[in-house]
């Protein structure tokens, strides 16, 4: 008898595997339901998860990444895509969604089915952004609505609300400006590389021509010419100097022989010379041989063997260069804006932990001292005996004074939305509650520059895809305030969370380590380190030429080599992800409203001198 499952998801998820398998016409992929991001990473896919209940919204949101993702896999190449890819983040976002559309489009015609289903995740995805509330340019992604724009004029359909609503505020300027362009879209929507040079043309017309780099097309001029002429050397029917000098020697033996000893003679006496400079830069003094250069450093302290393609690429900047002052502060008010209602309990939960905080400070008095404050607690006794001396009091340090506080945010593009919306405000109150207690604390960003892989895929590219590169995309570490800034300073830089097109791929790793490697070099004796993420590394780039498991693995074995050394003090929390079965002292919420308690909890029973508040850290776990 077959064996039958518990949970009346089962029958659902393996049909629309193997409907996705077909669909994308690759029997060997590998389909796995997550509440990590969907995506493609080689022959693996990632579909979002889907519960026992099996909502309408779960089941609908499900068959619509299978089939966009589908399309994605039947239709597009990865090597076509590479090369007319813009370096630039805006021309990148640009081409990156309207190569998506152009896929989902190829599929609504082909398999008229996916439109519908494509049609309700777009749905999905506009609604939890908030597109359908939007009413400004400035509040719409460029790059979306041109996704948008460009689906529509393929097929046809009618967009969603939310998608609509992007679409209507920017097609004006779009058709403004390309379209002439725009009117080639259903002629090419087959031939991948003739629809990437319309995608770059349109970038251009709507004037980030700056950002598409070198044209890719360039080069394949260059090597007709090249064949052209080499061509010509090549045929017989030309006059060249070489085959007159054929016809000499054939035709004079003698002639023939004097050129051939002159050739000699020359070839002597330029050996002479070269012998001449080998011996004087051979008369080296004596002594031993030079050493040999040494070999460059490791990429990773806890890995040695882990790789990285290219480093030239990755950045590390602080947050106000990669917006200007106006931009910042705008986006810190739209990021109040969104939060008002949370704020409030955030507020409270911080207020709660200044004051147990300031609890230990104000039990922490030297009295009786020659020097320091004067203690009126004490004066009675000078009046009742004026020989009396006057006693003075210091406040002793506590063991949270001399203490930095990392926070290490997940920028990744599964973060989009409500969940970085939070962790920026619980970011941005806990830095200014821990600075009223004299904590120094510093927050960090981290994500990639681009998509799928970047300036670092395409100089792999060039090298001829050597096998099992490493690392494959380009890293982008962000500071959103340094531990010695103070907060007033560095308050409208959480607001760059909010830039359209900041928060793409997550490669946790190297990120942990960087953060570490800033820790270990502060002159504070207690560190701790809070990382804030809500999946395992992804980056479709380096796992389609890697093992599966090749950032996951370096991951842990930074959080093993962090944890051995014992520096820092290593906590995280995981927004519906499990982060427990990689850091031994961890949180899991299922909600991202549970945030800002699980933070204030933890850091709380760090800074608590209670044993028992310790062990409340493991207990939050059952209680959410």
């Amino acid at each position: 008898m077959a064996a039958h499952s518990d949970n009346p998801a089962d029958p659902f998820k393996k049909a629309l595997a193997e409907a996705t398998k077909v669909m994308a016409d690759d029997p060997e992929l590998n389909i796995s339901y997550t509440v990590d991001p969907s995506g493609l990473s080689g022959e693996n896919m990632r579909l979002p998860q889907v519960s026992r209940r099996m909502t309408r919204e779960e089941v609908l949101l499900a068959r619509g990444t299978a089939d966009s993702l589908a399309m994605h896999r039947k239709y597009h190449d990865d090597a076509t895509h590479a090369r007319y890819a813009p370096p630039g983040d805006m021309a990148r976002d640009l081409y990156e969604a309207m190569e998506t559309a152009r896929c989902e489009a190829m599929g609504a015609r082909d398999m008229p089915g996916t439109a519908g289903n494509i049609d309700a995740k777009i749905g999905n995805d506009a609604l939890r952004k908030g597109y359908d509330q939007i009413t400004k340019t400035s509040e719409a992604p460029l790059a979306t609505a041109a996704g948008y724009l460009i689906r529509h004029l393929a097929t046809g359909r009618d967009l969603p609300r939310g998608a609509q609503n992007v679409m209507d505020l920017w097609r004006g300027f779009i058709e403004g400006e390309a379209g002439e362009t725009l009117g080639d879209v259903n002629a090419l929507l087959h031939d991948q590389a003739a629809f990437s040079r319309l995608a770059r043309q349109v970038i251009k017309d709507l004037g980030y021509g700056d950002q598409l780099g070198d044209d890719p097309d360039a080069g394949d001029d260059q090597e007709d010419q090249a064949e052209e002429n080499q061509q010509d050397d090549q045929d017989p029917d030309s006059t060249g100097q070489d085959s007159d000098d054929d016809q000499d020697a054939d035709a004079d033996p003698e002639r023939s022989q004097d050129d051939t000893a002159d050739q000699a003679e020359a070839q002597v006496s330029l050996d002479d010379l070269a012998e001449q400079d080998m011996g004087e830069e051979a008369e080296l003094p004596d002594g031993e041989a030079p050493l040999e250069p040494p070999p460059p450093p490791p990429v990773s302290d806890a890995d040695p063997l882990y790789k990285v393609f290219r480093t030239e690429f990755d950045e590390e900047i602080a947050a106000e260069d990669l917006a200007d002052p106006a931009e910042l502060e705008r986006l810190r008010a739209y990021l109040d804006q969104q939060l008002e209602p949370l704020k409030g309990a955030v507020s409270r939960l911080a207020n709660k932990l200044q004051r147990r905080l300031q609890a230990q400070q104000n039990r922490s008095w030297l009295f009786d001292l020659e020097e320091g404050i004067l203690d009126a607690g004490r004066l009675a006794r000078v009046v009742a005996n004026p020989t009396t001396p006057l006693s003075f009091k210091v406040e002793k340090d506590t063991e949270f004074r001399d203490t930095i506080v990392t926070l290490l945010l997940d920028n990744s593009g599964s973060m989009r939305g409500r969940p970085i919306s939070i962790a920026a405000i619980c970011a941005d109150v806990l830095a200014r509650t821990l600075e009223r207690c004299s904590v120094k604390v510093e927050i960090l960003g981290f994500t990639t520059r681009a998509w799928k892989g970047g300036q670092s895929r395409e100089a792999w590219l060039n090298d001829g895809r050597p096998q099992q590169p490493g690392r494959l995309n380009d890293l982008r570490h962000i500071i959103y305030k340094s531990a010695d800034a103070p907060w007033r300073r560095t308050r409208p830089n959480l607001g760059l969370m909010m830039k359209e097109g900041l928060l793409k791929e997550n490669i946790d790793g190297e990120a942990l380590e960087w953060a570490h490697r800033r820790m270990i070099n502060r002159r504070e004796q207690r560190k701790i380190l809070m990382v804030i993420s809500d999946g395992a590394p992804v980056d479709d780039s380096t796992l389609s030429v890697n093992p599966a498991n090749y950032l996951e693995k370096h991951l842990r074995d930074v959080i093993a080599m962090v944890q051995k050394r014992k520096l820092v003090e290593l906590l995280a929390i995981g927004i519906g992800h499990d982060v427990t079965r990689y850091y031994d002292r961890a949180v899991t919420i299922t909600d991202v409203e549970q945030l800002a308690g699980a933070m204030t909890e933890q850091l709380a029973a760090l800074f608590d001198n209670d044993p028992r508040a310790r062990a409340r850290i493991m207990g939050i776990r059952k209680a959410m």
